[in-house]
């Protein structure tokens, strides 16, 4: 099966899909606490978590209110917790350049630490990669 990148991006290349996934990362399960969050519309929302549940990021468990009938939460798979280094990424890129000395809505941290958590390219040798200099694509179409 292809997983090239336009498969990628059909499952999380739009907004919504991400910010789903970026909020439950940050420990909303919930599908009004999803709505408030992203501020998505309703129908749009139940789309993307199904969407998402389907494709594997997400995965439900039941829960219940005392007094309500059972709902299902939601709860970030491995594939799921694999997306915090791309939403880490993300930020980055925005704070450098969208942000215009704005703070960033996110900070990524490290929990033992504090310190600040940022995506970078590593070669599995270890050595850091400069995307502007010594990065070659290898293509295989």
């Amino acid at each position: 099966m292809d997983h090239g990148m336009a498969e990628v991006l059909g499952v999380v290349g739009d907004r919504w899909a991400l910010l789903i996934v970026r909020e439950t990362a940050l420990g909303l399960r919930r599908f009004d606490q999803l709505q408030a969050s992203t501020g998505a519309p309703r129908q749009v929302l139940s789309d993307r978590l199904h969407r998402l549940t389907e494709a594997g990021l997400l995965s439900t468990r039941p829960y219940r209110t005392p007094g309500q009938r059972t709902r299902h939460e939601y709860v970030l798979t491995e594939a799921g917790i694999d997306l915090i280094p791309v939403l880490a990424a993300l930020s980055d890129w925005g704070e450098r350049h969208r942000g215009a000395g704005a703070l960033p809505e996110i900070v990524y941290r490290h929990s033992s630490c504090g310190g600040r958590v940022t995506a970078a390219l590593q070669c599995e040798c270890g050595e850091r990669i400069d995307p502007h200099g010594r990065l070659i694509a290898e293509v295989r179409r």
